[in-house]
């Protein structure tokens, strides 16, 4: 049997998240104790892919395994796989820890536990004047979710939730090692009940015991108004279901704003620009300009110089979860003509000749 996690679940080392479930979903399927009652070498192939994900699954125990590798030693891990307890000895705490975190142990707890569902992300993108007001938005998710066919029990239609034989409902296995300090109690999760105490009499034949099955499903997700680019909203019970009906995940959406062709954002302002004649520059005009309000009137006073820029008070798109509009900024950009006509520059001369005098 393979003395590395990562060989235990057939996986190379730094494999993803997605991965090391992949393939843990299928090695757990295929090596059920109830697939192979009395085959002793596939019950302890089913421990040790068990006691893999539960390191490989979690990302603080993962970097520490992936830190220190394996040392050796029985269990696929290195030198016993499960927690320690160090209790009696100097700094007993933070070598319990240690051993804790790389082996996916537990110091004496006890109980029963649920396997909450996994957090899932995704990314969203949205239009800039949909940051004005908000927007819903309608996107497909795939994701664990609650097996239809059993109610998420894991359980064969007619058949009950028992108490699991491996580890008499402790959700536990403890045994004993021996060590320069003396025989030290190991305990790590029961791989028949994941650390529940109790399985199905009978496993569902859609779901396999899991109580719940990869779907794909439509979810509409509320985005609030002034949401920045990047920002991250936690959708609350979206994301995979937790096993047997435990708690499910969250759902982490990283919102993206896309760029406007005309606009440019500045945190709750709104920039753009706009050209005017130079005619329009000297004596003053009242244009019309795009807001993401809508048009609006702006007063050009006379003698305007390019690059000058106005402010429209409130034109500009919220503070999140405030009633706060920002401002809108036009920038002024003056268009000198190339070509005029014979009266256009008569004109334009005497004008000279005046300023001159």
């Amino acid at each position: 049997m393979p003395k590395d996690f990562y060989q235990v679940l057939g996986l190379s080392r730094g494999a993803s998240a997605d991965e090391v479930k992949q393939a843990y979903r299928r090695l757990s399927k295929e090596l059920h104790p109830d697939k192979h009652k009395g085959d002793k070498a596939a019950e302890e192939r089913f421990k040790f892919v068990n006691e893999a994900y539960e390191v490989l699954s979690n990302p603080e125990k993962k970097k520490m395994y992936d830190q220190f590798g394996t040392t050796g030693g029985p269990g696929p891990g290195g030198k016993g796989s499960g927690g320690f307890d160090f209790s009696g000895f100097a700094d007993a705490g933070n070598f319990a820890d240690i051993f804790e975190s790389f082996f996916g142990g537990s110091r004496s707890r006890g109980g029963a536990r649920e396997e909450r569902g996994a957090d899932r992300e995704m990314e969203l993108s949205i239009d800039l004047p949909e940051v004005l007001s908000g927007a819903r938005k309608t996107v497909r998710v795939t994701r664990e979710r609650t097996c239809d066919f059993c109610s998420g029990t894991g359980a064969e239609k007619g058949s009950e939730i028992v108490t699991c034989s491996e580890c008499s409902g402790t959700g536990q296995i403890s045994r004993s090692a021996q060590s320069f300090f003396g025989v030290i109690q190991q305990r790590y999760v029961c791989p028949k009940c994941r650390g529940s105490g109790r399985v199905p009499e009978k496993p569902c034949r859609k779901c396999g015991g899991e109580g719940r099955r990869e779907e794909a499903s439509e979810l509409s997700i509320d985005i609030p108004a002034g949401i920045e680019d990047g920002q991250t909203l936690r959708v609350r019970g979206e994301g995979d279901a937790g096993r047997r009906n435990a708690t499910a995940g969250d759902l982490y959406v990283t919102v993206r704003v896309l760029p406007h062709k005309v606009f440019m954002r500045d945190g709750t302002d709104i920039k753009n620009e706009t050209t005017i004649s130079v005619l329009d520059a000297i004596l003053g005009s009242d244009i019309e300009v795009s807001t993401l309000h809508g048009s609006v009137i702006l007063r050009i006073p006379e003698g305007t110089q390019p690059g000058q820029v106005f402010r429209l008070k409130g034109k500009g798109v919220p503070r999140l979860n405030t009633s706060r509009m920002g401002d809108h900024y036009v920038t002024v950009k003056v268009e000198v003509p190339k070509k005029l006509s014979r009266s256009e520059r008569k004109l334009l001369e005497e004008l000279r000749d005046i300023r001159r005098q």
